[in-house]
């Protein structure tokens, strides 16, 4: 099995996001591979060994993005490709063309992603890409089985349950649930030092269509403080009329 495996550099969860005139200031932030696209990396890696193969990691993004990729090839995937994303205005649109235009032409049978990425939680790129690619597309995965040219997966829907059979190519995004992460071994990361990462150019790509961002980002804040919350005392029935006074006359939604 030929399979791709869509990742993202994202600030560490503990990182304490910090806003200078509205933009997120990075120094001496440290940067991970999205969490989710960890259960994509690692679902990747358990399927290759079962059915043979080999795992692609892709990535776009800064220089140092690269890092991400070395720490997917030492939990064990094949190969790498990072397009160089430095300075780009890119979208969720935007970035599911150049995936696209990078994927096309290349064999491959399966295709991973996180369901999203904790920094903006979009969950776009993923599905776009699938219909970029025009191939079906299964998101939100907590199980998949191959059997030939056919994937049994299991995914969340509403609070339950959903069991999809789908003919391969699919793409699908991961959720918590599907698997638990290998951490890098030493052997992992010493071998991941000898293995290859392709680098592309956004300019050097083929596009079908116009790839500029249909979005844009007008100012980024904060969420504003919650207050603290109020406890009613007293009976039921006049516990329920102050409630109805302060949803009309505080909170302004009767």
């Amino acid at each position: 099995m030929n399979i791709l495996v869509l990742i993202k550099q994202t600030f560490d969860t503990e990182e304490k996001i910090i806003l200078q005139k509205g933009i997120i200031n990075e120094d001496g932030v440290n940067f991970i591979i999205n969490p989710y696209d960890e259960f994509a990396i690692e679902e990747a890696i358990k399927l290759r060994d079962l059915h043979g193969g080999e795992v692609t990691v892709i990535t776009i993004g800064p220089e140092r993005a690269e890092n991400a990729l070395r720490t997917a090839l030492a939990m064990g995937a094949d190969k790498a490709i990072i397009i160089d994303g430095e300075d780009q205005d890119l979208d969720e649109y935007s970035i599911a063309k150049v995936l696209a235009a990078v994927v096309k032409g290349r064999e491959f049978d399966l295709i991973l992603s996180g369901n999203l990425g904790v920094d903006y939680g979009s969950g776009q790129v993923g599905p776009r890409l699938a219909e970029e690619l025009n191939i079906a597309q299964v998101t939100t995965i907590t199980y998949m089985e191959i059997n030939g040219e056919t994937a049994i997966i299991e995914r969340d829907a509403e609070g339950d349950k959903e069991l999809v059979e789908v003919s391969l190519p699919v793409l699908v995004t991961t959720q918590q649930g599907l698997n638990e992460p290998r951490y890098p071994s030493l052997p992992g990361i010493m071998k991941a030092k000898k293995k290859p990462i392709e680098r592309l150019k956004i300019d050097d790509l083929d596009f079908d269509d116009d790839i500029k961002a249909k979005t844009t980002v007008m100012e980024t804040y904060f969420p504003p403080k919650k207050n603290a919350g109020r406890i009613l005392n007293g009976d039921l029935k006049d516990q329920v009329t102050e409630i109805a006074n302060l949803l009309h006359s505080e909170a302004k939604v009767l």
